[in-house]
């Protein structure tokens, strides 16, 4: 059964600004609440030293819940057939994005890849992605299973595609969905015969200090090894855009080089492909 996709404590990326500022798992404090007509405003009678310490304690706060957020990433990589009319990829990809409308579902993006940035990634030709999070297992679980999730795949995904492939992996993440217009890296690791996916993923977990540049890293081990073609390590980078991205591959990054060479004797392939979040759909009149 094909399965296509977690910020617990954040809202989707295109909500409300005052969903950014206030995580679901943190109700806003009162100080932001209107004033009860029926008792005078605790905002007016505080004295601003309080304020200020009821400030910085709300905001320490909402900063070790943000750092505990745990995360269920799930990517799917597809490769849609050459002879394939534009309109039914257009409408596999509006069918992919409307998915986001699911409670279960804490972020969707859903378009085509930038570029394949690994002989591996190019040879398979995969030419669309999505990315989705989730606040669980089970959420994950019942994605997969819902009847919108299983229409989508059987009508607009697989006529069209001859490979797909995704993984699954547990994050820590502390920061909201990757917003429209940020660049992502997504690297897919797959050990060599006789080397523990622990080991390579200790290893790849050395590449988050060489991408200074990127406001969120993810990596895990995937865990659902079914549609993952033996890519068991994973690891996204999120940029602020495109032009941060690309200066993280320019001349003199000595650390990305250090770590590339450290990795490559536990690799027997590499998957790695770039991605621009895309704007949400306009609204109809």
């Amino acid at each position: 059964m094909l399965s296509l996709k977690t910020l617990p404590c954040l809202h989707r990326p295109y909500a409300p600004f005052k969903s950014l500022l206030f995580p679901s798992c943190l109700s806003p404090p009162s100080l932001f609440s209107p004033p009860s007509p029926a008792r005078p405003s605790l905002i007016l009678s505080a004295a601003p030293a309080a304020l200020s310490a009821a400030s910085a304690a709300y905001s320490a706060a909402t900063k070790m819940a943000a750092a505990a957020c745990t995360t269920v990433e799930h990517v799917v990589l597809f490769k849609v057939r050459d002879s394939t009319d534009p309109s039914k990829i257009d409408a596999m990809i509006s069918n992919l994005r409307s998915l986001v409308s699911l409670d279960i579902v804490s972020h969707l993006a859903a378009g085509p890849i930038l570029r394949n940035r690994s002989a591996a990634a190019s040879a398979a030709g995969f030419t669309h992605l999505l990315h989705s999070r989730y606040r669980s297992k089970p959420d994950l679980a019942a994605y997969s299973a819902h009847p919108a999730h299983q229409a989508v795949v059987k009508e607009h995904v697989l006529p069209i595609c001859d490979n797909i492939m995704a993984v699954d992996w547990v994050a820590d993440l502390d920061g909201p969905a990757p917003p429209p217009g940020s660049a992502m890296r997504l690297t897919l690791a797959k050990p060599k015969e006789g080397e523990a996916a622990a080991e390579l993923l200790t290893a790849i977990q050395g590449a988050k200090g060489a991408a200074p540049s990127a406001w969120q890293v993810s990596y895990g081990e995937n865990f659902s090894p079914a549609r993952a073609k033996g890519y068991s390590v994973e690891f996204l980078s999120v940029f602020p855009g495109l032009e941060e991205l690309d200066a993280m591959d320019g001349e003199g990054n000595e650390a990305v080089e250090a770590h590339k060479e450290k990795v490559r004797p536990l690799l027997e392939s590499l998957i790695v492909v770039d991605f621009v979040v895309p704007a949400p759909p306009a609204a109809s009149l």
